[in-house]
Parts: C-alpha cells; structure tokens; sequence
C-alpha cells in the first residue's frame, strides 16, 4: 500500500483550486510555480489577513479580518504575480451554508451588518426569522462578513456552492 502522505512530499502544492490566495493574481493556477515565498505580502497586509497556508505559500484567512482592497500585498511582492489594480481582485464570492443561525429559525444579521456593499440583506418571512439573501452580483469577496458569523457559516472562495 502507498503512503500518499509521503508522496506529497514530492509535489509542489498540495492545496485545493478552492483555495483563495491573494486579490489581483495573474495566474492563480501558476501561484504556487512562481511565488517564492518571501513573507513580503504578509508583512504589507493592512488587515493582516494574509497567512502561510499550505506548503508555506500566502493564502487568506477571512477569519482574521477582512480584505480592504488595498493593493498593498501586490506593491510589496518582488515577483511579476499580480495584475493592475485597475483589475477585478478576484473572481470570489461568499456563500452561506445551512449552519447558519436565521437559517436554523434564530434571529442573527452579523453578516449583513458588516456587508458594505449590502450583498447580504435580510427578508422577512411568515412563520421564521428574516432569512438571508446573498446577491453574488454586489459581493466583492471581502469577507467582512465571515469573522462576524457566530456559527462559521460563511465561506468566501473562487467556486460558488
């Protein structure tokens, strides 16, 4: 029997596609390729939400806090990695999974509150608390949303559930 633990030793990224790295990458599937990992992103993050992931590489951690957008992690980065600021930062999108409170029928609107662009609004409804409504057109991927939640039921990530 093979010990695929070991294998990954051999190989350069073992992270998943899902794995949301930084804003304004030009090629995120060529991320792992050609960061050097220099910490030089990480130290320039306003939010500090910027941490090593997965085989040392630079990844976001909403958890933390939230992207402010500020190209800082790009300026800083030695590497050609990033495109203009002018650019889409990234292609990411929340999304809210059924653990979530108003789901479960119990009144809770963190993540709302702290939506700036208003993607998250809250609709009443007969018989449940107000349930959330995630317009993907408005969310920017931030994830201010995501260390409000009390129940870790907000994702942000490149692929929409």
């Amino acid at each position: 029997m093979v010990d695929l633990s070991r294998r990954r030793l051999f190989t350069r990224n073992t992270a998943s596609e899902d794995t949301l790295r930084l804003p304004w990458l030009n090629a995120p599937k060529f991320f792992a390729d050609l960061c050097t990992q220099c910490g030089e992103c990480l130290k320039a993050c306003e939010t500090q939400i910027i941490v090593k992931g997965d085989g040392g590489f630079p990844q976001i951690d909403f958890t933390i806090g939230e992207c402010t957008f500020c190209y800082q992690c790009a300026e800083a980065c030695p590497e050609p990695l990033f495109a203009s600021k002018q650019d889409p930062a990234w292609q990411a999108k929340a999304s809210i999974n059924e653990q979530c409170l108003a789901k479960r029928n119990v009144e809770c609107r963190s993540c709302g509150e702290m939506c700036e662009n208003m993607a998250i609004e809250f609709q009443l409804e007969v018989g449940r608390v107000a349930q959330p409504r995630l317009n993907t057109q408005q969310c920017n991927g931030c994830g201010a949303c995501v260390s409000v939640c009390p129940t870790s039921s907000i994702n942000v990530s490149n692929s929409i559930a």
